[in-house]
């Protein structure tokens, strides 16, 4: 018997991407919409949502006629690592400051890779750290601590 989705990966990317552009709708609907020329704060969700519903649907619509490959293993170790590695780094902003947080996100990260290696993962954190500090604390001018209150002494 053949199956009714030809391509299983479009089918639930699809479907993701309908279940975030829905909930942003659905969200925004108790804030004042506006107008394209003076946006209310439920303009830019209920927009963006509703886009990208749109392409969830074309991507479902698109999984029952094109062929594709199955989904392969689902890889929850390595999805908790990452997972671990955003919170960790939500954690450490206000005590470690902008450079450390960064440094163990990207580290972290890395180490969820088959193909992780320490010195190519510590200069990416800290090139990548250093790119971070440049760009939000120096050239935005955002108030972020490079070091935080844990490391200075």
């Amino acid at each position: 018997m053949p199956h009714l989705i030809k391509h299983p990966k479009d089918f639930w990317t699809g479907v993701i991407f309908l279940v975030f552009g829905l909930s942003a709708v659905f969200i925004g609907r108790d804030y004042a919409m506006g107008t394209a020329a003076k946006m209310g704060p439920a303009y830019f969700p209920t927009i963006l949502g509703a886009l990208l519903a749109l392409i969830g649907g074309i991507a479902v619509l698109r999984s029952f006629k094109r062929k594709g490959e199955a989904i392969e293993k689902f890889y929850l170790k390595e999805l908790f690592i990452v997972l671990a590695a955003v919170v960790l780094f939500g954690v450490l902003m206000r005590g470690a400051g902008l450079g450390p947080a960064a440094v163990v996100l990207i580290m972290l990260s890395a180490y969820a890779s088959p193909k992780f290696k320490w010195h190519e993962a510590l200069l990416l954190a800290l090139g990548m750290a250093g790119f971070a500090v440049l760009v939000f604390v120096k050239l935005l001018g955002l108030p972020l601590q490079v070091f935080g209150p844990w490391l200075q002494f």
